[in-house]
């Protein structure tokens, strides 16, 4: 059985099947690059892959060597471990399910745990400081105010701001219909004042973006445009909230899952329910959204801690 074929055969039932981003599927390839050099290195057949060969590549892991490899070692993070092994299993499950393999030899193994850090997010004075530090006089400051707007309103993905459309957008019953992972689609609702913002840039800013393609419509539904009039990257968009971030003073460095995590902590912290705050992020499972009530209780604390006598 050749692994590199078999890897092959796995990345694309991530695209077919499972209708993975590319950006996670592109992941999962780095991930089975990493197996495949351990497996040729160590000479094992997949046949005979089993529990010890397993343990031997999560020590390789930890150590950085890769199976019989020499070179200078260079240790892998313990999130990053944590992503390889959970990658591995579900490459045995699917070669378990395709009836490759008799059974998945790793099923019961489990990865070094991850440490998950508390999300970082703005006060809603930086939100406001943030939001107004666009040029509305220009084109690419409208688009970008009205991006901001959007992000924080919804609390969508960069990914999925930058393929919005304009038929995603119902601006009469004040919502988004977004299109997630694995191909989820869900509906958010927008703040009227967001799509204010968001209909002046459409009726009077984005028809000069829309000409710089010189006549060419391809992108005339796609709702923010860069400067050449193609669908704005996430690259750019990462770029441009950083440049607003450092025009309205903010400090710390943030990036568009910044204002999604304000998004969800600002909702909670005002009364939101969890449940409805894990449908408008679109997490299949609950414990991820849970970390934002970790969050505001962390936020109660420091305010105890500043303005309690005994704090």
């Amino acid at each position: 059985m050749d692994i590199d074929a078999l890897a092959d055969a796995f990345l694309l039932h991530l695209r077919t099947e499972r209708r993975l981003s590319p950006n996670t599927v592109e992941s999962y390839g780095f991930d089975m690059r990493r197996f495949a050099s351990f497996v040729e290195a160590s000479g094992v057949r997949l046949s005979d892959f089993s529990r010890s060969h397993f343990l031997a590549f999560l020590s390789s892991l930890q150590t950085g060597k890769r199976g019989g490899q020499g070179g200078a070692p260079k240790p892998l993070a313990a999130g990053t471990r944590s992503r390889i092994v959970s990658t591995v299993r579900s490459f045995f499950r699917f070669l378990s399910r395709e009836g490759i393999l008799p059974a998945n030899p790793v099923e019961e193994v489990k990865g070094p745990r991850k440490s998950r850090n508390l999300p970082q997010y703005l006060t809603l004075t930086d939100v406001d400081r943030l939001l107004d530090a666009p040029d509305r006089n220009t084109a690419e400051g409208m688009r970008d105010r009205a991006m901001l707007e959007l992000l924080y309103a919804t609390g969508l993905r960069a990914s999925e701001i930058v393929s919005l459309r304009k038929e995603n957008v119902d601006m009469n019953a004040g919502f988004v219909r977004v299109l997630g992972k694995r191909g989820k689609e869900r509906i958010v609702p927008v703040a009227s004042s967001s799509l204010d913002i968001l209909k002046e840039y459409l009726e009077l800013w984005q028809p000069a973006f829309l000409r710089n393609r010189e006549g060419r419509s391809a992108a005339a539904n796609v709702l923010f445009l860069s400067r050449l009039g193609r669908p704005i990257t996430r690259q750019t968009l990462w770029n441009r909230i950083g440049r607003w971030a450092k025009a309205a003073g903010i400090r710390q460095k943030i990036s568009p899952h910044t204002l999604r995590h304000s998004f969800a902590g600002h909702l909670l912290a005002g009364g939101a329910d969890l449940r409805a705050v894990q449908t408008m992020l679109g997490h299949a499972d609950i414990s991820t959204t849970q970390i934002y009530t970790h969050v505001t209780t962390e936020r109660i604390r420091e305010i105890h801690r500043k303005h309690h006598p005994r704090g």
